[in-house]
């Protein structure tokens, strides 16, 4: 089914031309994503590029047989298989939806195609794969020097950029994963936000009940991010 969606649902699609964006568009197919879908494997061909338009996508390095740490999110910010724009064929993380909801799809072939004819498209996705590299860095320190409760804070935050929404489904387990943590560091952590009425917490369920409380709780890499993405994607559709 061809993508019917507003290019505006997505920030990168929505900053092509007109032109070179319904050429674009022209092979999306528009699908609905399911928590915890498997989109990519490390060392798996790249067969399709992801524009979220209403879910987010978590991109996690796998550290040994116990543990993993995500060191990506990926919203209607962004795109998830853009390495195609770099020759990389296959996928380096694993990718999983972490908030259900809508993406556009295109096959890797039918991506390259219309690479090769879009400047446009070409130098927005140079831009993002430059603010996606101070990410990745950014995430490193802030998994080693930043305690867990404040981590926790940016990712809420960053969750509720990618999707729009004050609430979400989500397990302590999955938490805990993308975290890189115990299960028990997320429960206490949860719980502290939930006390000082931050969020509310139920069964998996999460909900943002103070944004400005939230914001003042999270460590500055929510905030170093945003000012990233803000200057390094001058063109890109605003937030």
């Amino acid at each position: 089914m061809s993508a019917t969606l507003a290019p505006s649902a997505n920030r990168l699609l929505a900053a092509l031309p007109p032109q070179e964006n319904a050429r674009l568009l022209a092979h999306c197919d528009t699908v609905d994503l399911q928590f915890a879908e498997v989109l990519a494997e490390p060392g798996e061909p790249i067969r399709h590029v992801w524009f979220p338009t209403g879910s987010a996508i978590a991109q996690i390095r796998r550290i040994d047989a116990h543990a993993s740490l995500e060191v990506g999110l990926i919203g209607d910010e962004g795109a998830l298989g853009i390495p195609l724009a770099l020759d990389a064929t296959e996928s380096s993380l694993r990718a999983l939806v972490q908030a259900p909801g809508g993406a556009l799809r295109i096959s890797a072939p039918a991506f390259c195609r219309v690479l090769e004819d879009s400047p446009a498209l070409s130098r927005i996705l140079r831009q993002y794969i430059h603010v996606l590299m101070g990410q990745l860095a950014q995430t490193a320190g802030c998994t080693r020097f930043h305690l867990l409760e404040p981590r926790l804070a940016r990712w809420l935050l960053m969750t509720q950029d990618r999707t729009h929404s004050n609430g979400f489904h989500i397990t302590h387990e999955f938490l805990a994963q993308i975290l890189g943590v115990r299960r028990v560091g997320i429960t206490h952590a949860a719980s502290t936000l939930q006390q000082h009425q931050l969020i509310h917490y139920r069964r998996g369920d999460i909900a943002i009940v103070d944004r400005a409380g939230l914001e003042a709780a999270a460590c500055t890499c929510y905030a170093t991010d945003r000012l990233a993405y803000s200057r390094g994607m001058r063109g890109v559709a605003p937030s």
